[in-house]
């Protein structure tokens, strides 16, 4: 192959491996020509930066609508009757008249809770309405559930300890690769 045909073949497989023999007269250095991509970045950034400080928009301030309310003596008896069915519920969680630390307490149906403080103490997050039930669960003991009717009906709870042969697996593994001897 003459110095051309190299050039050109080299050229068109830039992309692909390359294995063969080549004479030493064919062994030549050869200079690499470098294809110039024009660089029109900062004409297009030109072009819009000149359209964005040139282009002719006017600010315009909205318009506010008023609205009078006209309330009711219903609409406030309404109210006051939503107020006051919402109930901050608090109290003590406890078992065999000893406070326990670290009880879940939930609302059923909600990922909204809190827990017990270490003296079983619990004030829970959100107002709560009539009907609404109170999830109180430890680890080891059967979990309560407890509606709420008025403000005392959670002042006090007490967490019965569920123990059945089905709640309580003693687990675990022993190895002994092999037996020891003392050298006495």
């Amino acid at each position: 192959m003459e110095t051309d045909q190299i050039i050109d073949y080299l050229k068109n497989t830039s992309n692909q491996n390359l294995c063969g023999r080549f004479y030493q007269s064919q062994l030549k250095t050869y200079e690499a020509t470098v294809v110039k991509k024009k660089k029109l970045n900062f004409l297009v950034g030109f072009g819009l930066a000149f359209l964005a400080l040139f282009s002719g928009t006017i600010a315009q301030a909205q318009e506010t609508k008023s609205q009078t309310n006209h309330a009711t003596s219903e609409q406030s008896q309404v109210q006051n009757t939503v107020q006051e069915k919402s109930i901050l519920v608090k109290g003590t969680v406890t078992e065999s008249a000893l406070p326990l630390p670290g009880v879940n307490v939930m609302l059923k149906g909600t990922t909204i809770g809190t827990t017990t403080d270490l003296d079983g103490n619990f004030v829970f997050p959100e107002k709560l309405k009539r009907g609404d039930i109170l999830l109180f669960s430890f680890i080891g003991m059967e979990t309560q559930h407890v509606v709420i009717s008025d403000e005392n009906s959670t002042s006090t709870v007490e967490l019965k300890v569920d123990m059945s042969s089905d709640s309580s697996i003693l687990m675990g593994k022993i190895a002994v690769k092999q037996v020891y001897r003392s050298g006495k």
